[in-house]
């Protein structure tokens, strides 16, 4: 974490000395969402390692159901958070969405082991989709912006044909392909596709903290320093909703399979499987505000003050609650 929050440094200098910033990061921020994300999303999958192949539906359902969870808190908790009818699309935002692809990935290695990368690129499938439809949504309720015209509005989901131009966009085509590879078990993707993937893949993380460092060089020392809306949503971000998940899916847990001692070796092995899901879609959840709040804006012409202190604020205070959420799962 420290070493990710220093590139979001490393963006913040570039951008005080005129190297970002404007179009430069609006062009970059494009770059990201249309061929390095999806890039990343189809390399994920090409690890060459697969689950029990019983668990990549389970996978899916545990993701499909905690995103019908927080959309649910998106739309009600930011009534509680803030006044502003204007903010809360964009708290929404922030409460449904962490940073899954470009720090939950390798905060998953790092706690549960290499081979769980591919259980969180299965609930990534999922938040990618929600993050281009709901998310979209989400940031559409926030206030009008002079910079939020007509043109600036292109292909978003005010129409059928924008609808159509949003579920055919590149990330979401990479979804669908994502989608087929898990469930089809495809795990010898020649290394001339899934290298040069990987290879593009990997500029997504750079860039996405890199125009996070730059968004924040243009807003005040005073501003950064966030208000009790981001401090109060921060705190439904990284703990009170993870922890709320990990109850509901661990009740739901006994519920379906029981004591999964007192049965087959094979339905051990699954209810394991399935512990381990659990835990590692907790930490998934527990990942400061996506990067991609802050890309969207950029890209919609919106104003992004809020949701960069809020990624600011998130990012900061994760690196001592992704370690504290680790000690708690007793992993």
């Amino acid at each position: 974490m420290v070493v990710l929050f220093a590139i979001v440094m490393v963006g913040y200098v570039a951008g005080k000395r005129g190297y970002m910033g404007g179009e430069f990061d609006r062009r970059l921020s494009s770059l990201v969402i249309d061929i390095t994300c999806p890039a990343l999303i189809l390399s994920s999958t090409m690890s060459g390692t697969l689950p029990d192949r019983r668990l990549i539906l389970p996978l899916l359902g545990i993701s499909l159901i905690t995103y019908v969870l927080l959309a649910l808190a998106a739309v009600t908790i930011p009534r509680l958070l803030t006044r502003r009818e204007d903010d809360r699309g964009v708290v929404g935002f922030a409460l449904m969405f962490g940073n899954v692809g470009f720090i939950g990935y390798p905060i998953v290695a790092s706690i549960f082991g290499h081979e769980a990368v591919f259980y969180a690129a299965v609930f990534n499938v999922v938040n990618t989709f929600a993050v281009f439809t709901v998310g979209t949504m989400l940031l559409l309720r926030s206030g009008t912006e002079p910079a939020a015209t007509s043109s600036s509005r292109q292909g978003l989901p005010h129409s059928r044909r924008g609808w159509l131009k949003l579920l055919l966009s590149t990330p979401m085509l990479a979804t669908y392909l994502a989608m087929v590879i898990v469930a089809c078990g495809i795990d010898n993707i020649p290394a001339v596709v899934s290298q040069p993937l990987t290879l593009i893949g990997n500029i997504t993380v750079p860039a996405a903290l890199l125009i996070i460092g730059s968004s924040m060089s243009r807003l005040s020392l005073r501003t950064m320093m966030g208000s009790p809306t981001v401090y109060a949503t921060t705190l439904f971000r990284l703990i009170l909703l993870p922890l709320a998940l990990l109850v509901i899916f661990r009740v739901l847990g006994e519920l379906l399979l029981g004591d999964a001692t007192s049965g087959s070796v094979s339905h051990y092995g699954l209810a394991q499987g399935l512990q381990l899901a659990v835990n590692i879609n907790t930490v998934v959840i527990a990942m400061p505000v996506a990067t991609y709040g802050t890309i969207l804006c950029l890209k919609m012409g919106r104003d992004t003050t809020l949701i960069t202190e809020l990624t600011f604020i998130s990012t900061l205070f994760s690196i001592l609650t992704i370690p504290l959420m680790a000690m708690l799962l007793n992993v």
